[in-house]
Formats: C-alpha cells, sequence, structure tokens
C-alpha cells in the first residue's frame, strides 16, 4: 500500500506543466510529500501479531535521501527571510550527518557555501557524501553538549568569525520544527484520512517530533479524532527517562550504534510538545539491528538503524494500544550511508549484536 499525495501549495508546489508533465523547480521542490508504506499490510507474521495497521512515512524518498531535508530547506529559508543569509554567503552546521547532507544540497541549489561540522564516530559514507557535494567537512571529538568542544559549539564559533556566515542552528532554530508543522503533519493526516491511532518516532533535533505532534494536538484539540504521539529513544539517551518521569530525571545509561538520534537534553525544538507527549519507549539496539534485517528480508526495504528503531517502536506501541490500531512512524533514511557497518560481520561483532540477528537472516551479512 503506498499512497501519494497530490501536489500543494508549500514545499512541493507544483512549478510548471510541460507537454502534461507536471514538474518541480529544482533540488528544494522536490522535498516533502513523501509516499506512506504500508508496511505491515503485507508482513503477515507482524500483522497477526499486533493486529494493527502500522505505516512508515517512506523519507528517505525526498531528493537528498533523508527527512532532514525538509528541516535543511526551512532553516536556510528562514536565514534568507530575516536577511542573515545573502547571495553567496556560507551556511555553519553541526550535525551528525543527514541534516548536513541536506544543507550540502540546498546550498549547492541556491549558491552558497556550506560547512559541516560532525562527530568523528558517523559513517564514512556520510563523510564521503558531504565532500562529494562539495561542503567543508570538520570531523571533530564526540563530546558532551556541556564540553565548549562540542561540534555544535565549534561550528557556532565559526559562523560568528565568518564574513557573510550563518549558524543554522538545527538543534533550537524552530525553523526545523514548523517544517514539519506546516509539510510533514499535513501530508500524515491527509494520507492517513485523519484515520491514525498514534505516531511515533525517534528524536535528535526534536524537529519532526515535536512539529507533527503540534499538528496532530490541534487536530485533537478541534475534536478530529484522538491520536496519541509518543517518542521512541535508543539507549544512551536522557529522554525516555525525562518523559517517564514526568520530567524529573535526565539519566542516561549505555550507548547506542544509531547515528542522529537520541539526545542528552530537551532542545528547544522539543521543548514546546514534550509535556504534550503520551509516552515513551525505549528501544534496545538489539531490537533495532533485527528489525533492519527483517525490513530487508520481508519488506524489501532497506533501511537504517534509525529507520528501524523506528519501526520497532510502532510495532511494539501497536501491540500495546491493542488490535484494529493505526500506527503511523518515520522511516528516515536508507541502508546506504551504513552498508559497511551494519552489513559487516566485524562490525556486528564489535558490537555483540551477530546473535541478535535471526540466523535465517544472518546469510544478509555479507561484508567482512
Amino acid at each position: 500500500m503506498i499512497s501519494r499525495l497530490p501536489a500543494r501549495t508549500g514545499l512541493t508546489a507544483l512549478s510548471t506543466f510541460r507537454k502534461g508533465f507536471a514538474t518541480v523547480n529544482g533540488f528544494t521542490g522536490a522535498i516533502g510529500n513523501t509516499p506512506l508504506a504500508g508496511l505491515f499490510i503485507e508482513l503477515k507474521t507482524l500483522s497477526k501479531e499486533t493486529g494493527c495497521t502500522v505505516l512508515g512515512k517512506a523519507e528517505f524518498q525526498n531528493p537528498g535521501g533523508s527527512v532532514k531535508d525538509r528541516a535543511a530547506l526551512y532553516v536556510v529559508k528562514d536565514a534568507e527571510e530575516q536577511g542573515r543569509l545573502k547571495p553567496g554567503g556560507t551556511v555553519v552546521e553541526g550535525t551528525a550527518g543527514n541534516t548536513g547532507i541536506g544543507l550540502a544540497h540546498v546550498c549547492r541549489s541556491r549558491g552558497y557555501k556550506c560547512v559541516i561540522y560532525m562527530p568523528n564516530t558517523q559513517s564514512q559514507e556520510k563523510i564521503d557524501l558531504l565532500k562529494m557535494l562539495g561542503a567543508d567537512v570538520r570531523p571533530v571529538p564526540a563530546v558532551a553538549f556541556e564540553n565548549p568542544q562540542n561540534y555544535n559549539h565549534q561550528a557556532k564559533r565559526f559562523a560568528e568569525a565568518t564574513p557573510n556566515a550563518v549558524w543554522t542552528d538545527q538543534f533550537d532554530n524552530q525553523a526545523n520544527a514548523r517544517a514539519h508543522y506546516e509539510t510533514t503533519g499535513p501530508e500524515i493526516w491527509s494520507q492517513t484520512s485523519g484515520s491514525l491511532d498514534a505516531f511515533i518516532c525517534a528524536t535528535g533535533t526534536g524537529g519532526t517530533l515535536s512539529g507533527v505532534g503540534r499538528f496532530l494536538r490541534e487536530k485533537k484539540e478541534k475534536g478530529e479524532g484522538n491520536p496519541q504521539v509518543w517518542l521512541a529513544d535508543p539507549p544512551g539517551s536522557v529522554l525516555y527517562s525525562y518523559i517517564t518521569s514526568g520530567g524529573k530525571l535526565t539519566e542516561r545509561s549505555g550507548s547506542s550504534i544509531t547515528e542522529g538520534i537520541g539526545q542528552g537534553r530537551v532542545t528547544n525544538n522539543l521543548a514546546p510538545e514534550v509535556n504534550n507527549l503520551n509516552g515513551a519507549l525505549q528501544i534496545k539496539d538489539e531490537d533495532s539491528i533485527a528489525m533492519v534485517y527483517r525490513m530487508l528480508d520481508e519488506e524489501g526495504l532497506y533501511i537504517g538503524a534509525s529507520s528501524a528503531l523506528n519501526v520497532e517502536a510502532a510495532r511494539q506501541l501497536a501491540l500495546k494500544l491493542g488490535p484494529g490500531k493505526t500506527v503511523v512512524t518515520v522511516l528516515c533514511d536508507g541502508a546506504y550511508r551504513y552498508q559497511t557497518r551494519l552489513f559487516s560481520r566485524k562490525w556486528l561483532e564489535s558490537k555483540n549484536l551477530v546473535g541478535a540477528i535471526p540466523e535465517r537472516l544472518q546469510k544478509y551479512i555479507i561484508l567482512p
């Protein structure tokens, strides 16, 4: 089951019609309106297990390959509209990868330079792609946000010292959440005809969860449905403890193989909606990696670990809510940016994750 909204005013407004073909205006015009793929309708075992309809929004079909294209476009447009970014200027961001890739694409499309500070823990595929897109990539040691050498703080200082440069500040710039409030939320609502019972996803910046959550909350306040909004969180993030304790705890334990999700604080993007969330689930790496392989084998979907975490969270939430519900999540990106890790026996062994992959699916571990 795959549905696509007709183009509308907004991110994907049609610009011209030529010989019967609808076209969009370049890279930025192609962002948004991603299909909603019915994952569990075709998966007999999981359909039987949950008795629900679990849907994944195919954000990997954005032109830059991830959900972060939406935020990248909105933070650049916000800087332009405020007059902070002028022609020929430089866009600077601290990012674990996908926002940087989206920004690099948008910058190429709009004629800006792009400088990316990122933790040196990220996959080589992401780093190589950023460089191929013309970005100046600066990997730095991964340290806590409180440390002045955190990649976000370094990005901010560089932008402040560079003429005609802006730090887009994806974590706390609420243009990020606005992208999802104005586009992702309405698309999900339209694609499900307003019939969803719950939305769940992980968060890094907080933009997707907060923006979609606000849109769905306002629908509920108007008496249009009763959708719940949940957080999915990996190990090593404080948000699960924060939400489940009613904001009293910020406990962090362990670490995760997932990239770009999990957080050590409540960002400005997440803050407006964090107390409106219905709940949170913490998803183990073992469950996420198993779902990477299940999606490949059972659905032919080649998704990354963060997307797989979202799918596993949707599965668990469906079981929690009970049969007959419709649960929506986000397929953030594909596995192409992580394949040398996720399908490497040596890497999986180093993380003690081989045993988490069902034996029948270990045939997909094809890299040394």
